[in-house]
């Protein structure tokens, strides 16, 4: 059993949507354990040294509605930011700008070769048995059908066996793969490959039932992967109603044709970058703690959610040390990445440019699971590292977001933390909603609560903050 003395201190969040009061808990605690820490394991005493700032990083953080308001001026005046865009161009130049203005050192771009694909005009028509359209969105890197569209009969199929058991029945037709979303590791495989296992068999063009839970006949975009040696044929996502319906009408037995149109094609690569910024750190500079998210956005809704915000909430991190004047012993490096969603080149762009350094890497942590009220950090690394992030994460216990799981992947610290076997973190948050908008029209600032928002950020700020000043490095 824990005993505690708990200071409580209203903190009040003015000029949110929804004002609301927020408690801010100091913890004095009288005995040897903390939230997040096994029963039997005692409180390292070198934690005591991070409580003041940590609760100085939290306050600064939470006292108003400054990140969430940076998200607004991106995603208003800015938008859905597709590699090889001018409008991720414009983000681009925003965010050095901004930076800047904050007072980061070192602020620059590193530059990018990214693909650019352009979806174009597209849709979706039912012809038989009733005549409407189809609430569709093309997949990433999807050909385009011919000019006047691919019309043809639909065949159902629910999962790759029964598409394999079907095959001798596909040639020529439109594949609807009508698999219900279970969870996003579970089923984007079906968008991932569905238009090469389809094409084997003949198939001219292929439906995918969105991978995202039911509800408001939204479409999910997101990228295909075409197979070496299979046919490359149109490939769209459409809502989990339209789904549904059409299976409904082929159980039926009834005759069930669609028209499919799209445009989706690619142009040669364009230069885009991964932005930069820095807090030097004090005593060691050329020690790094890395914190980030991706820039880039599909071209629909306004990459609120994935991933303006985890963008957001990592650039905190170095706003909030340097307004308050905390500059660790290591330096701490905000990247915002180029081209996650479609080609993953601003991931291993800083890999290669960092190569020479990535053994000064002390930690990277990413934040692409939405901004969402936080829960804690995913982690990948050794025993020994674990141990102090467990601890660390105690001082989160307010939010409360001090727990430590398995995890601390990214698609964008991946490559690098792979190379040099770098400790890695993920900001985890209640992800419950997140799969409801994730590569939609809704995916908008609107959908984020600023309250949950300002506490990521002062969970991404304390864990940086402290790994950064820590006198040994993490896991040491």
């Amino acid at each position: 059993m824990i005993t505690r003395i708990a200071a409580l201190q209203d903190l009040r969040i003015a000029g949110l949507p929804g004002v609301r009061t927020i408690r801010k808990v100091v913890l004095l605690l009288t005995m040897t354990l903390l939230p997040g820490l096994a029963a039997g394991d005692s409180v390292p005493t070198w934690l005591d040294a991070y409580r003041a700032p940590a609760a100085r990083l939290i306050e600064e953080a939470t006292r108003d509605g400054f990140a969430w308001n940076r998200l607004a001026v991106l995603t208003d005046t800015i938008g859905a930011r597709l590699s090889g865009s001018p409008q991720l161009d414009r983000a681009i130049a925003w965010a050095v700008a901004e930076m800047k203005r904050d007072g980061l050192e070192n602020v620059h771009t590193e530059k990018v070769a990214v693909p650019k694909w352009v979806r174009g005009a597209e849709s979706a028509e039912l012809i038989e048995p009733a005549r409407h359209s189809i609430a569709m969105l093309g997949l990433g890197g999807s050909v385009a059908t011919p000019r006047d569209g691919v019309e043809g009969r639909v065949f159902v199929v629910h999962g790759f066996e029964e598409l394999d058991a079907h095959a001798s029945q596909l040639r020529g037709r439109i594949v609807l793969l009508n698999v219900a979303f279970t969870s996003y590791g579970d089923t984007v495989r079906y968008r991932r490959r569905g238009a090469s296992r389809a094409a084997r068999h003949g198939a001219v063009a292929v439906l995918i039932r969105s991978i995202g839970p039911d509800g408001l006949r939204l479409p999910h975009t997101g990228a295909l992967d075409y197979e070496a040696g299979a046919p490359r044929i149109p490939a769209a996502a459409i809502s989990s109603e339209d789904a549904d319906g059409i299976d409904r009408m082929a159980t039926r037995g009834e005759q069930v044709v669609v028209r499919l149109k799209m445009e989706g094609h690619f142009e040669s690569d364009v230069e885009s970058a991964n932005v930069v910024g820095e807090i030097l750190g004090r005593e060691r500079p050329d020690e790094i703690v890395v914190v980030g998210g991706h820039l880039d956005s599909w071209d629909v809704g306004a990459g609120a959610s994935d991933d303006g915000g985890g963008c957001i909430v990592s650039w905190e991190a170095l706003r909030i040390m340097k307004k308050l004047n905390l500059r660790p012993r290591r330096t701490v490096r905000v990247v915002l990445w180029t081209n996650e969603e479609n080609g993953g080149r601003g991931g291993l762009a800083y890999r290669d440019q960092h190569r020479a350094e990535l053994a000064r890497h002390v930690a990277m942590i990413e934040s692409d699971n939405g901004v969402f009220r936080p829960a804690g950090f995913g982690f990948s690394g050794s025993d020994a590292a674990r141990q102090t992030l467990t601890a660390i994460a105690s001082l989160l216990s307010a939010l409360p977001a001090s727990s430590i799981v398995a995890g601390g992947d990214g698609a964008d610290i991946t490559p690098s933390v792979q190379d040099a076997h770098i400790p890695a973190l993920s900001l985890e948050v209640d992800a419950s909603m997140y799969f409801n908008i994730h590569h939609t029209q809704a995916d908008t600032v609107d959908k984020i609560d600023p309250a949950e928002m300002a506490k990521c950020a002062a969970a991404m700020t304390v864990m940086a903050y402290v790994i950064a000043e820590l006198p040994q490095r993490l896991g040491s």
